[in-house]
């Protein structure tokens, strides 16, 4: 890790004028102060201060003094920002109240947390890859989006076909510059679809990754003259983006606890434990996994996105699968998870269900592989088997979520609370709103 000094050389050195404090509130939305390169002493020292009564899940009027503690692993110089007024860096940071506390409704301190507890029951890391996919959209001619994508290409197009292979290659490049690992790029099943899939990392780290990403497609995108969205089904009747997310448990030494050779399949029974506590809770956690009403529009049948609850070595249509890869590389793929989500909350609440499934699962309890084409069952012939469907909606998702004892341990209560209060509002906005959909139908009736 950085020193403070190296850091202030750092930014001397590369002529950083400015550096972005950047934390995440609970609806996994990137907030920033900027300070110039002047004050950046005093934020190593952790005396930067803002109004948290403004950030959504935070607090009230008279407890609004927050400070920023800056992660000093997380500096970096953005090169992909204009350096028109000088170069950009960025800290991201964990929130503090005024009395030197961590803040609990702070998403990445719940992840902490959550971590702590991991490791309290000798288990070494989590690590997570994340396989985040977006859409690319053209602009019209005063800037603002429209619903019509960059090209009409299909799974792995190459260009002329594929319109986004400029634009992936350009994230690409500048991820490198900040250090990720890029290990795909390629156009994805749905028109103006992609996907980019960098070196997973201890999950902490993994998360701020994935903000980081978002940040460099968006801006990346927005240079070329598209808006790039991760929102989950942006069109209808095509495939709709997700952010399956791989997860294998180490040990101290290194070792994925996941693997064993001498077991079907060559996972452990730990892994299967596991695999039993992620299905127990998918229910009560989706609303954190899939955030918002346009989530469940992509966890529809036909799209290949998941929507029941149950897993397969080698089944797509379940919700988690277990890659060929074995050995090192033993892990579950979770593929409900849609890049809508704060990946902060979405992995404390996937860790805690599998750490309870280790804990209170018993051998002989565990869940059984699915390998028929889930889609094709009916309702019943799901039900013979224990297959529950995941919610339907987000009015479903929450109440799942309330009722998950689990779920509002991990978050704590005053993040539980906000999160609930926030999604209901959510909620009650889409179910008052007239669709077009509704206009077309029925007007004429």
């Amino acid at each position: 890790m950085l020193t403070k000094g190296q850091i202030i050389d750092i930014a001397k050195k590369e002529g950083v004028r400015y550096v972005r404090l950047q934390f995440t509130d609970i609806l996994g939305n990137i907030k920033a102060v900027e300070i110039s390169v002047g004050q950046l002493e005093d934020a190593l020292d952790n005396k930067i201060m803002f109004d948290g009564s403004s950030i959504e899940g935070f607090v009230r009027i008279k407890e609004a003094d927050m400070f920023l503690h800056p992660d000093l692993s997380t500096f970096m110089v953005l090169g992909f920002e204009q350096e028109d007024y000088g170069k950009v860096a960025r800290l991201v940071c964990d929130v503090y109240t005024a009395n030197g506390q961590p803040f609990a409704g702070d998403p990445r301190y719940i992840l902490k947390q959550t971590v702590a507890h991991m490791k309290e029951m000798g288990i070494g890391e989590l690590d997570v890859g994340f396989e985040p996919e977006f859409f690319l959209f053209k602009l019209d001619s005063e800037g603002k989006p429209i619903i019509d994508t960059i090209d009409q290409a299909g799974y792995f197009d190459l260009s002329p076909m594929d319109g986004g292979e400029y634009v992936r290659r350009e994230v690409a490049m500048e991820l490198e510059k900040l250090g990720f690992v890029i290990q795909t790029a390629h156009h994805e099943v749905a028109p103006g679809q992609n996907e980019i899939n960098f070196r997973f990392a201890d999950v902490v780290t993994a998360c701020d990754n994935v903000q980081t990403f978002k940040q460099v497609v968006k801006v990346v995108a927005r240079r070329r003259g598209y808006l790039a969205t991760f929102m989950p089904k942006p069109i209808a009747g095509i495939n709709g983006s997700g952010m399956h997310t791989n997860c294998s448990l180490s040990d101290g030494k290194g070792n994925n606890v996941f693997y064993d050779s001498k077991m079907p399949m060559g996972l452990s029974l730990l892994a299967r434990k596991w695999i039993n506590g992620i299905i127990a809770h998918a229910r009560g956690f989706s609303a954190l996994t899939n955030p918002t009403v346009n989530s469940y529009k992509r966890l529809i049948p036909g799209y290949e996105a998941p929507c029941y609850v149950c897993w397969s070595d080698s089944n797509r249509s379940a919700m988690i699968r277990i890659p060929a890869a074995k050995g090192p590389a033993t892990r579950t793929e979770i593929r409900c998870v849609d890049p809508t989500a704060n990946p902060y909350l979405a992995l404390s609440a996937i860790l805690a269900s599998g750490l309870d499934g280790i804990k209170n699962s018993k051998d002989d309890e565990l869940v059984p592989p699915v390998y028929d084409d889930i889609f094709a069952l009916t309702r019943e012939q799901r039900e013979e088997q224990g297959i529950e469907n995941m919610p339907e909606n987000l009015k479903d998702a929450i109440k799942e979520l309330k009722s998950d004892p689990l779920m509002k341990k991990v978050l704590g209560e005053h993040c539980f609370n906000k999160y609930v209060e926030a999604k209901e509002i959510e909620w009650d906005a889409y179910r008052c709103l007239v669709t077009d959909w509704e206009i077309e139908s029925y007007l004429n009736k």
